[in-house]
């Protein structure tokens, strides 16, 4: 049999004791599963955090870079590892195919830079041709506003004219007694009745 010291700790001695069945490590401030809720939390609701509608848009825009970027360099480094490992199977075949490839990319880059030149000769006459109607729009907007000026002028000249005439028949202080004696020996009867053409159908006799 074998001596256990006293100066053991508890869970060693019951380590060592063969009469525990069952050894039980006591963990402090932790509980099990089947342990009731703290009474101090019974009422506690969990709220999650508050997301930042502009932060979230930020953020799914970076996940969604990140995601695109991170599918691109797999695929090019499986397109590579493919390579590699389909010119080490087919040798000559791969290096025939690898120079039609590049013919291949010089004729389409060929053809694209021809295509960009056609494009662009295009585009020049294209800017050209706005160019100049452009230039015929605003000469044609400057006649117009030059056509309404002139009337304009026309108008007012007209009406300075029909100002002046109408000036003879003002009363001045000058032709004063002269108008009120013509307006006595002249009345007017502006008492009378009209129809729906306009005509006179009925007149008040002076007194």
């Amino acid at each position: 049999m074998f001596h256990i010291p006293s100066r053991l700790p508890t869970s060693t001695c019951r380590l060592l004791n063969p009469r525990t069945s069952l050894l039980v490590m006591a963990v402090r401030g932790r509980k099990s599963r089947t342990d009731p809720k703290a009474k101090s939390k019974a009422g506690r609701v969990k709220v999650p955090p508050p997301v930042d509608p502009v932060e979230m848009v930020v953020l799914k825009e970076r996940f969604a870079q990140y995601g695109m970027i991170v599918r691109a360099l797999r695929f090019e480094f499986k397109e590579e590892v493919l390579q590699q490992k389909y010119e080490q199977e087919v040798g000559s075949q791969a290096e025939e195919r690898a120079k039609q490839e590049a013919d291949r990319h010089r004729a389409l880059m060929a053809w694209n830079d021809a295509e960009n030149l056609r494009m662009r000769k295009l585009r020049e006459i294209r800017v050209l041709k706005e160019q100049e109607e452009a230039k015929q729009k605003e000469a044609d907007l400057a006649i117009l506003r030059e056509n309404k000026m002139e009337s304009f002028v026309k108008e007012k000249e007209q009406e300075i004219l029909q100002l002046e005439e109408d000036a003879k028949t003002f009363i001045t202080m000058e032709n004063l007694d002269h108008r009120i004696e013509e307006a006595l020996d002249n009345p007017i009867n502006y008492n009378f009745a009209i129809d729906k053409e306009g005509r006179v159908v009925k007149r008040t006799v002076l007194q």
